[in-house]
């Protein structure tokens, strides 16, 4: 039986043996998404912008919504809005996705000597292109209503390093249970769609009760969500030791993830 290796060496050399056809698939995700469609690509483009569109309107004009610490400017509002689905935006579609990856390709299982690790990244990389797209956007309407933005936008990928390293780990444990348990892409969309609303993403963590505010902090997307705000609407610098820590722990996840896969994907071809 073929012996796939659980160092954490070897899940960074994958990644990196294997880029050039990750890079590929990751092309051919996101133009076959549009292919077919009148105007192709550019949908990704237009979606944010629809979105932005409509959480202006629904927050700002027909709930009257402002954020604490900001401006009476429906366009500040949701742009601080959007800022967070930006951010849930990148792990709910990697997330979701994660638990089909392995019976939506299986092929790759049993016909070829294929890198099935890198599943994940591909799916990551199409979910981090609409990232990109949904961040050009926002930074289109800042410029538009606010003018040149903080510099310390450029500090985004940074802030989202610890998300991406969590995602992986996520997804490597959730497409593997996806193969052997084919309630979990079930489960896993009710759980995403209850971390929306349990996210700092329409309300400041600052807006809850002390006891609240702790239990929030719990989720691992708030403080992610926090920082990005912080970087892109206020300007402010990430809190670089929070941070070194949730790289630590994110960084356990990816490794805690592709152990297990490893371990597990012996058994892919017999289940499929």
């Amino acid at each position: 039986m073929q012996h796939f290796s659980i160092s954490p060496r070897e899940m960074v050399g994958s990644i990196w043996r294997n880029r050039s056809l990750a890079s590929a698939l990751i092309k051919r995700e996101v133009v076959g998404r549009y292919r077919g469609s009148v105007m192709g690509i550019l949908w990704s483009f237009f979606n944010p912008v629809f979105m932005l569109a409509v959480y202006t309107f629904v927050f700002s004009v027909v709930f009257k919504a402002r954020w604490i610490g900001g401006s009476d400017s429906k366009t500040e509002f949701a742009l601080i809005l959007f800022a967070g689905m930006i951010v849930f935006g990148l792990f709910s579609e990697c997330v979701n996705r994660a638990p089909g990856l392995i019976l939506s390709n299986v092929n790759y299982v049993k016909k070829v000597v294929f890198p099935l690790e890198i599943l994940p990244l591909v799916a990551f990389g199409a979910a981090a292109f609409h990232l990109l797209v949904s961040v050009v956007v926002w930074l289109i309407f800042y410029v538009i209503f606010f003018g040149m933005p903080h510099l310390t936008l450029l500090f985004l990928p940074l802030i989202l390093l610890p998300l991406v390293l969590f995602i992986l780990g996520i997804s490597w444990i959730l497409a593997s249970l996806g193969v052997y348990l084919r309630d979990v892409g079930q489960i896993v969309g009710v759980i995403t769609t209850a971390l929306l609303f349990l996210s700092p993403i329409f309300y400041p963590v600052t807006s809850l009760p002390t006891e609240y505010q702790i239990l929030l902090q719990l989720n691992f997307l708030t403080p992610v969500i926090e920082q990005t705000r912080q970087a892109l609407v206020w300007g402010n610098m990430p809190e670089m030791r929070f941070w070194s820590l949730s790289l630590i722990a994110s960084a356990a996840v990816a490794w805690g993830g592709f152990v297990w896969f490893q371990k597990t994907r012996k058994g892919f071809a017999d289940v499929l």
